[in-house]
């Protein structure tokens, strides 16, 4: 059984708003310096590759592991919109370009496609196994 009403459906939306959170906090919410090549100029950054993927394969343990728990409907807007504030916080106080927004809405599909697949994969495979 799922949470959807009662007072699981709001305390699993709040922890996994804050975990969602912590994600951010882990992986990216600490790196604000980009790396300037000395030959060409080129600015990169703020992120290296090993934190992307880190990122990602977190968020993907807690899709999965909180759509055995909560409804994939619920699971998906919840990390959507917590991990898109953090980033879109950390990502507008370190951009003076404006280029951020661009950046938020990539996050936000990206998030919502990812989120919605993986936890209603593991909720699916988790009733099939109950069941």
């Amino acid at each position: 059984m799922t949470a959807t009403t009662g007072r699981r459906a709001p305390l699993g939306a709040l922890f996994l708003a804050v975990a969602t959170v912590g994600v951010w906090l882990l992986w990216l919410g600490w790196d604000t310096g980009y790396t300037v090549d000395p030959e060409t100029g080129s600015r990169s950054g703020p992120y290296e590759p090993w934190q992307v993927i880190g990122c990602v394969l977190t968020l993907a343990l807690l899709a999965a592991l909180a759509g055995t728990r909560l409804s994939p409907w619920l699971v998906a807007p919840v990390m959507t919109v917590a991990f898109t504030a953090a980033w879109s916080w950390g990502a507008l106080s370190s951009d003076d370009s404006g280029l951020w927004a661009v950046g938020a809405v990539l996050v936000l599909v990206g998030m919502a496609v990812g989120s919605t697949l993986v936890s209603l994969g593991a909720h699916r495979l988790s009733r099939r196994r109950a069941g």
